[in-house]
């Protein structure tokens, strides 16, 4: 028959509570097995709540996923690209040099290398063109030597410079100048090196 009434349910509940403080064994049984529910709990919920949950991805499974992804996908797929294999993107455009007053030694080497230039000998003679060349070297880088070495000293239309060279553009370690001579405009690039300014481009104005 149920208990109705809430003096029966007090009843109930303090003979529940009292009964193991009844005798020491009635104690010792109640947290033996109050002892052994928490430990099933603590053994039981883990369990239950990771089996609900997404399973955990083994190391070696998710770094060949991640290589599928940067890798190709298929026989005719195209590799994707990796953002750290991607160059840099400068931020800020290069720094252009500073316009400076041009340097006399570079004028002076500019025209000594003009009247070199100038004073071509006759091609049909032995050894012209190395004499030539010869001239030059003091002059020149020696990047810029081997190009001059298959210019035909024959095909020099000016025999001699007229006037001072003038500078077109000036920086600290290149100035160009315009030379004029009875032919062409030379206008001759040179350059600081570290043996001092040397002729590394020239090209014949136009216009």
């Amino acid at each position: 028959m149920p208990i109705r009434t809430n003096r029966g349910r007090a009843a109930v509940y303090r003979r529940l509570w009292g009964w193991p403080m009844r005798s020491p064994t009635h104690l010792v049984g109640t947290v033996v097995f109050l002892v052994a529910l928490m430990v099933a709990a603590g053994i039981l919920v883990p369990r239950l709540v990771g089996d609900t949950g997404t399973a955990p991805v083994p190391s070696g499974a998710a770094g060949s996923a991640r290589e599928g992804t940067t890798g190709t996908t298929g026989a005719g797929a195209e590799p994707t690209l990796d953002r750290e294999t991607l160059p840099t993107r400068l931020s800020e455009p290069l720094a252009t040099p500073t316009p400076v007053e041009p340097a006399p030694e570079a004028l002076r080497v500019a025209k000594q290398w003009a009247t070199a230039w100038v004073s071509a000998p006759d091609s049909g003679a032995d050894g012209a063109g190395d004499a030539w060349l010869e001239s030059l070297r003091p002059h020149t880088t020696e990047e810029f030597l081997p190009q001059l070495s298959t210019v035909d000293p024959g095909n020099v239309e000016a025999t001699k410079v007229v006037g001072e060279p003038k500078a077109r553009e000036s920086y600290p370690k290149s100035v160009k100048a315009e030379i004029t001579t009875d032919g062409p405009v030379l206008l001759v690039t040179v350059i600081e090196t570290g043996d001092g300014w040397k002729v590394s481009d020239y090209t014949e104005a136009t216009g």
